[in-house]
């Protein structure tokens, strides 16, 4: 691919202001460089971030708005320094399309903590020439090699879109703290990050126990792999959990409160937030923490490495 080459536009849905919703829409893709990518795009899973984008929920929306960072698609083209795809490959592009590459954090396979910033799939600027990016809510995107996940043969296309944003936010953390059998893992909330969380901690071999607010996710829970569940609004449940997890990761979106979770934990427990980005209401009491030596820990999606390894850990454990 070189610069020469007229780029045909590239018909999407975009947003256009906080209550337009989505409408069909074109836009003019950048040129493409030596290291891209092109894609036409297969399945795009639908986060509920996409939701938070469209309506401006969290005040930092760029519009219009592609959303959509959860890509499977056919490469079509390949530029002349891509070395490890060609077309007809099947792949996917997830949650970020660039970073620096040079920072501490990119060096060490960490992309999405780079200290410049990563660039996300939409809603970002792409650095070289300061355009917004669009994601997969349209027919085809052009990305960085570095950027792009081969997925497994084993895997069935459609099925492996979501592991691209809520596959990863649950498996990163998981493998991060070193789950392995015989832990007893807890999850709050069985959303879509919650089904996700729930399969890896078993496929790691653990103990899980769900907590749900609602007494008709219980056998939802349970047929996902959950060998307990604890209706968190239940006090005399919650009071049996006590002390008995060594690790919990939170999946919920939306504003709750931590304290009771964390008083499940055991000594050295480790709580894992992924779900929410509003502050923290109630706070948190810091007495459970220092009696139990326990720690609290934020994660945010997996470096690009991460990703592919966990397309792969899913075609193993499928």
């Amino acid at each position: 691919m070189t610069s020469t080459v007229s780029i045909p536009s590239v018909r999407a849905y975009a947003a256009h202001a906080p209550d337009s919703g989505l409408a069909p829409w074109q836009y003019e893709p950048r040129d493409p460089r030596p290291d891209d990518v092109a894609i036409e795009i297969l399945y795009c899973g639908v986060c509920h971030t996409d939701i938070h984008f469209v309506e401006n929920d969290w005040g930092m929306t760029l519009y219009p708005v592609v959303p959509g960072h959860e890509i499977i698609g056919r490469v079509t083209a390949a530029g002349p320094e891509v070395t490890r795809f060609k077309p007809g490959d099947i792949v996917g592009v997830g949650c970020m399309v660039d970073s620096c590459r040079e920072c501490s954090n990119c060096r060490d396979g960490l992309e999405q903590y780079c200290d410049q910033g990563s660039v996300f799939t939409y809603n970002g600027i792409d650095r070289p020439t300061g355009r917004v990016t669009y994601g997969g809510y349209s027919e085809r995107i052009q990305v960085k090699e570095a950027f792009v996940v081969s997925v497994p043969d084993k895997l069935e296309p459609a099925s492996a879109a979501p592991i691209l944003c809520a596959g990863i936010t649950t498996y990163s953390p998981l493998r991060h703290v070193g789950v392995k059998p015989g832990d007893r893992v807890g999850v709050v909330g069985m959303g879509g990050l919650g089904h996700m969380g729930i399969k890896f901690a078993r496929a790691m071999g653990a103990e899980v126990t769900l907590f749900t607010r609602t007494e008709a996710k219980v056998e939802e829970g349970k047929r996902n792999g959950a060998e307990h569940v604890v209706v968190s609004s239940d006090v005399e449940e919650m009071e049996k959990a006590a002390g008995s997890l060594h690790y919990i990761l939170d999946t919920a979106p939306v504003e709750h409160d931590l304290n009771p979770y964390i008083a499940c934990l055991r000594v050295d427990g480790t709580y894992l937030l992924v779900g929410q980005l509003t502050p923290l209401n109630p706070p948190i009491n810091p007495v459970p923490l220092l009696m139990g030596r326990r720690s609290l820990m934020g994660s945010l999606i997996g470096g690009m490495s991460e990703t592919q390894e966990v397309l792969d850990f899913c075609a193993e454990y499928q």
